[in-house]
């Protein structure tokens, strides 16, 4: 089909247990004055709270939004889908519920761009300092953040993308929806960036971040990535060369003694890693052993 003209959009958001009435408040005065056909959709999939979801269905009083309730958790991928059938217009732009607006022409960046397929605006971090001193996913968001430039990401689109904050088109996405298969945490996005490689379609990425400001606990968040690195071990060879932990195992693997090492490390002081890693001081150059460890180890 032809490429269409970003002259409508409908603006997709994911969402569990997150407010999300002041983002889509910003992204609606963002979108007015545009002159665009929009649409914000935010769906719940199932969330556990209901102070949030009682909040959220303020949602539906805003002209041209809803607010979709799922009362069963369908997952990171199988939400996604669900948001691009649900959308009317030919551009679909994906936010996470819980990032915030980190410029005001934040919608005039996207509607500006060439790209024609899929763009990545990336993220920003700009939480508390002083409130996350001690948080382990705030020092390691702000450690990484130098490698999610939009440079950085271009030298490898295809691995570098993420769902937090992107635009795609409809038909692209309806053609190649995320793998039903990624029902848990993690990864969904590693696949997708290769299966739009493997299909030759072009990924771009801007400098169009949304703002990452709230950070879950030490505990939520060594729980998140453990959850993570089983559903990476799930789909292991289908990510190889798309993941820089399966790149450094597939390193290890030419000096043998090296991999049993690890593993019985993590045997030994896994336990007292974690520990530190959940406790109120977290040492972060041990997160990295500690992932390597448990990856290992499952």
């Amino acid at each position: 089909m032809n490429t269409p003209a970003k002259n409508e959009l409908s603006i997709l958001i994911p969402t569990y247990n997150d407010v999300c009435t002041s983002l889509v408040e910003a992204l609606c005065r963002q979108a007015e004055p545009t002159g665009i056909r929009y649409e914000v959709i935010v769906a719940d999939d199932g969330s556990t709270r209901r102070d949030v979801i009682e909040a959220n269905r303020a949602i539906n009083a805003q002209p041209n939004c809803r607010y979709i309730e799922r009362a069963e958790n369908s997952g990171r991928a199988a939400i996604r889908n669900f948001l691009a059938q649900q959308a009317r217009y030919h551009w679909l732009l994906f936010i996470d519920g819980d990032m915030m607006m980190a410029a005001d022409d934040y919608l005039q960046r996207y509607l500006r761009c060439e790209a024609t397929t899929v763009i990545d605006g990336g993220v920003v971090i700009k939480g508390d300092a002083k409130q996350y001193a001690h948080n382990l996913r705030y020092l390691y968001e702000e450690r990484a953040a130098q490698h999610h430039t939009s440079e950085r990401r271009q030298q490898k689109p295809y691995q570098d993308f993420h769902t937090a904050n992107f635009l795609i088109r409809r038909d692209l996405m309806l053609a190649h929806p995320f793998d039903l298969r990624f029902r848990h945490y993690g990864y969904e996005d590693v696949l997708f960036g290769k299966t739009m490689q493997q299909n030759g379609i072009p990924l771009a990425h801007i400098d169009n971040p949304m703002s990452f400001e709230v950070f879950e606990s030490n505990t939520h968040f060594i729980a998140k990535t453990e959850e993570g690195l089983r559903t990476l071990r799930q789909f292991s060879s289908e990510l190889r060369g798309y993941n820089a932990l399966l790149d450094t195992t597939q390193r290890l693997k030419r000096y043998h003694v090296v991999l049993p090492l690890v593993r019985c490390w993590h045997r030994l002081f896994g336990a007292a890693e974690r520990r530190n890693l959940t406790g109120c001081r977290p040492f972060l150059p041990l997160f990295q052993v500690y992932r390597l460890g448990y990856f290992l180890s499952l």
